[in-house]
């Protein structure tokens, strides 16, 4: 159901939905850039319809409100273990459509991937509500229309930004909250038809692609920095930490912290063997895993085309490109 809501309206909304819900949106973090005097955009906790950036794609994505940086799995002592109090309240999260799609990878890693579901993930999943931001424009370094991941009916509410005015599309659920404070008007949301970039995937990888010379490239230009790694919204992966406490080291906490196959040291083995020391090897196995093996698994691709790796490389490293090439080389085989 339609409504329509003026700016005062919906920051009533929003105001009467933080009785319940964490409310969590693309925020303008000043003085928090990489570079002295910049801001940063990410997602962090809103009040108000003015603190919500609709204009600019933030640098993290809303992953690590689903899976925090780190985060402790449980306490231990000599003789007992106890699990942490998760978080209580339920959350809302302003996002794009190609962020949840994004969302549904992470799903399919921590519930769907064998015969236990991750059960701290899984936790914070069921409390979460999708509130998407209409994007009909795009950002220049998006290629989601090639992923598929431009649309999405996977919301609570669907809103658009006018000048004066929200417009929502709302599920049942919502609807009494928005009839509330607003009035019933016709909104049919509207999704990207085209990026400024496109790319294309391959359907089969041919055997030389393993040993091609184009992955030679990155073992100079890439400095397995991992900016790639922890702004993409699908990169799922993680190591274990043990922390032992000073004033007991019998006594202290297990953690699992972000990882990434970019980063030195994530293949390292115990005696000192390690794999993908080479860091074109390591963008093989990054771009075959997001446009191939997982959709070979799941169904889907595990890239959505969200661009932020493009946007934070330090050595402009363009991931569209490296999907092309990779296209390129199978299908000249």
């Amino acid at each position: 159901m339609g409504f329509a809501l003026t700016t005062e309206q919906f920051d009533a909304f929003l105001a009467g939905l933080a009785r319940d819900y964490d409310i969590y949106a693309p925020k303008r973090l000043a003085g928090k850039g990489a570079f002295s005097g910049t801001d940063l955009i990410a997602y962090a906790p809103v009040q108000s319809l003015a603190e919500i950036v609709f204009d600019r794609k933030t640098f993290y994505s809303p992953k690590e409100i689903l899976l925090p940086i780190s985060q402790t799995l449980f306490y231990f002592t000599e003789e007992a273990y106890r699990e942490p109090q998760q978080q209580q309240r339920p959350v809302i999260i302003f996002l794009r459509p190609c962020d949840v799609h994004a969302v549904k990878r992470l799903d399919q890693i921590y519930l769907h991937n064998g015969d236990q579901a991750d059960p701290y993930y899984r936790e914070r999943r069921e409390k979460v509500k999708f509130f998407v931001m209409e994007c009909t424009e795009g950002f220049d370094s998006c290629f989601c229309v090639s992923m598929g991941t431009n649309r999405t009916g996977e919301y609570a509410v669907f809103l658009r930004l006018e000048a004066d005015r929200v417009l929502c599309d709302a599920r049942p659920e919502f609807t009494p909250a928005l009839a509330a404070y607003g009035r019933e008007a016709p909104f049919t949301p509207a999704f990207i038809e085209q990026n400024k970039i496109s790319v294309k995937t391959p359907e089969k990888i041919a055997p030389a692609v393993y040993g091609h010379p184009l992955w030679s490239e990155y073992d100079s230009r890439c400095i397995a920095c991992g900016r790639c790694n922890v702004c993409c919204p699908t990169c799922t992966c993680f190591t274990m930490q043990d922390i032992f406490y000073e004033d007991n080291p019998r006594c202290g906490e297990r953690r699992r912290v972000w990882a990434g196959c970019m980063i030195d040291g994530f293949t390292d083995l115990a005696g000192g063997h390690s794999f993908r020391n080479k860091y074109g090897e390591r963008m093989r196995f990054k771009a075959l895993h997001k446009v191939y093996d997982f959709k070979k698994r799941f169904g889907d691709h595990m890239c959505v085309g969200c661009g932020r790796c493009d946007d934070v490389c330090p050595e402009y490293i363009s991931f569209s490109r490296i999907i092309n090439r990779l296209a390129e080389v199978s299908d000249d085989e």
